[in-house]
């Protein structure tokens, strides 16, 4: 087992250095992305319950969805077209998603 996961993490850090990313950064900018989407996206649905201004929290938890992916974009060399085709359905389902929990909490 100590074998798979010095490869794997070898491999990980290869990749990285490939393609011009830092792993390690990208794993903290996704941790803490999430808490920073679920906490703006109950900040959001209780202003809509409360039938207060809702624009501030969507919009900074659109922001906190989108950073380590745009890190990824920004930051990344020779990333094949497949990972940006990856990244375009994950932001596309990513906001269905929120906008359906909203609405569906909303109600």
């Amino acid at each position: 087992m100590k074998d798979f996961i010095d490869t794997f993490k070898d491999w990980v850090v290869d990749l990285g250095d490939k393609h011009g990313v830092d792993p390690a950064l990208i794993f903290f900018l996704y941790l803490f992305s999430k808490v920073g989407l679920f906490s703006f996206l109950g900040w959001g649905i209780n202003n809509i319950r409360r039938k207060r201004p809702f624009i501030l929290p969507l919009t900074l938890a659109g922001v906190a969805f989108c950073i380590p992916y745009t890190y990824l974009i920004i930051a990344g060399r020779n990333i094949p077209v497949w990972v940006y085709v990856i990244i375009a359905a994950v932001f596309v389902l990513g906001l269905y998603s929120i906008w359906r929990k909203i609405s569906i909490k909303a109600n």
